[in-house]
């Protein structure tokens, strides 16, 4: 059983390693931040960090029945407008998080998804998804940048 305290421990953490990770991105300059690369699904630094937050985004609107799907990335051309919507996403997490009961966070019932569809799931497995999501793609990140020539360091520490 997943409660809030601990999705907000795991939130908190993967958002200070993804707020470090924008920091490291912010040394790239615009045309390293949007060079394909090809062997990634999103092939520039941009857009994967675009799509990343996009995700959480979406399944967060999702929990609270909101299917948002319009987001630009052309909205997001900087790092800093990337951070900024970082800042908005954690903090909506955050918000439902803080709000939500433990029994409606383990209990499977039908959310509305993308193109009208309905899916059944625990909130806590959307949340989770989210999280691994988001460092699915810092891992993407993090390869495209060593290819750039700007290596980064190890975010994830220290775990405390």
């Amino acid at each position: 059983m997943h409660t809030p305290e601990s999705l907000l421990d795991l939130h908190e953490r993967c958002h200070r390693n993804l707020r470090d990770l924008l920091a490291h991105c912010a040394t790239l300059d615009a045309a390293d931040l949007n060079r394909e690369l090809p062997g990634f699904g999103y092939p520039t630094v941009r857009l994967q960090l675009h799509h990343a937050i996009g995700g959480e985004e979406y399944w967060i609107g999702v929990l609270n029945g909101i299917v948002r799907v319009d987001d630009n990335d052309a909205d997001f051309p900087t790092i800093a407008t990337l951070e900024a919507w970082r800042a908005r996403v954690f903090a909506a997490t955050e918000s439902y998080l803080r709000a939500v009961a433990v029994e409606t966070l383990n209990t499977a019932r039908p959310h509305a998804t993308w193109g009208g569809r309905t899916r059944t799931f625990a909130p806590a497995h959307a949340v989770l998804r989210t999280q691994t999501h988001l460092y699915h793609h810092q891992g993407q990140v993090v390869a495209m940048c060593r290819l750039l020539g700007k290596p980064s360091g190890g975010f994830d520490f220290p775990m405390w």
